[in-house]
C-alpha cells in the first residue's frame, strides 16, 4: 500500500485555496493528504473548511510572542516546532500573512512553497490584485497573474515552481478581475503540489 506525501497547509483568511487542495485530494485529483491547516488568525475560516474536512488544525498567533517582545526568529522557530511532527513532505503557503525567517525556512528545505496572486517580479506584498489592476487602468500591464514559488526570505520571491496569465478584461471591474484571477490561483495551487512533490522523487 503506497503511503501518501503529507502536506500541511498554512493560511491566514478564508480558505478558499485550502477548499482547492481539500477538493483534489478527497477526489483524487492530488494524491497527497492534508495533515495539518494552520492559521495565524483564530477567526480565519480556512479553520473551519479544515475541521469540516476533519483535518485537525492549529492556531498559532504572533501577538503573545510580540506582547512578550520576543523575536519572530523564536516565533517561526516554535511554529516549525509544532508542525515537525507531523513529518510534512510539502508545506503549502495558501494565504499565510507572514514572512518565514530561515528559523522555520532551515527546517524544512526546499518543502516550503508559497502562493501569490502575482506573476514572478510584480507587485510583492500585500494587495497585489489592487496594485495589478490599478497599473492595468494607468496602461502599464495587460495582464495579471499568479505564481506559486519556492519560499525564501524575501518577500514573494524564490525559484517558481508554476505560474498562469489571467489577462484584464476590457470590461473587467477590480471585482470581476479578482474573481477570475482566485479562479486561476485554485488550479495553479493544486498543479504546483502536484509539481513539487514530483521533484522531490526525482
Amino acid at each position: 500500500m503506497n503511503v501518501l506525501p503529507n502536506l500541511v497547509v498554512m493560511i491566514s483568511g478564508s480558505g478558499s485555496n485550502l477548499q482547492a487542495i481539500l477538493d483534489a485530494t478527497a477526489g483524487g485529483r492530488l494524491p497527497a493528504e492534508v495533515v495539518l491547516v494552520v492559521s495565524n488568525r483564530q477567526a480565519a475560516y480556512g479553520l473551519v473548511r479544515a475541521e469540516r474536512a476533519g483535518v485537525p488544525t492549529l492556531y498559532f498567533p504572533l501577538k503573545p510572542y510580540t506582547a512578550a517582545d520576543r523575536s519572530r526568529e523564536e516565533y517561526d522557530a516554535d511554529l516549525a516546532g509544532h508542525i515537525a511532527p507531523y513529518r510534512p513532505d510539502l508545506v503549502v503557503l495558501a494565504g499565510w500573512m507572514h514572512v518565514l525567517s530561515p528559523a522555520f525556512l532551515n527546517q524544512f528545505p526546499n518543502r516550503v512553497i508559497n502562493l501569490h496572486p502575482a506573476l514572478p517580479g510584480a507587485f510583492p506584498g500585500t494587495q497585489a490584485i489592487e496594485r495589478a489592476f490599478a497599473a492595468y487602468r494607468r496602461g502599464e500591464i495587460s495582464h495579471g497573474g499568479c505564481m506559486v514559488h519556492y519560499a525564501i526570505p524575501e518577500v514573494d520571491a524564490g525559484p517558481v515552481v508554476a505560474q498562469a496569465v489571467v489577462p484584464v478584461e476590457p470590461d473587467d471591474t477590480l471585482e470581476s478581475f479578482a474573481a477570475r484571477l482566485h479562479a486561476a490561483e485554485h488550479r495553479l495551487i493544486v498543479e504546483a503540489i502536484g509539481l513539487a512533490l514530483d521533484r522531490q522523487e526525482q
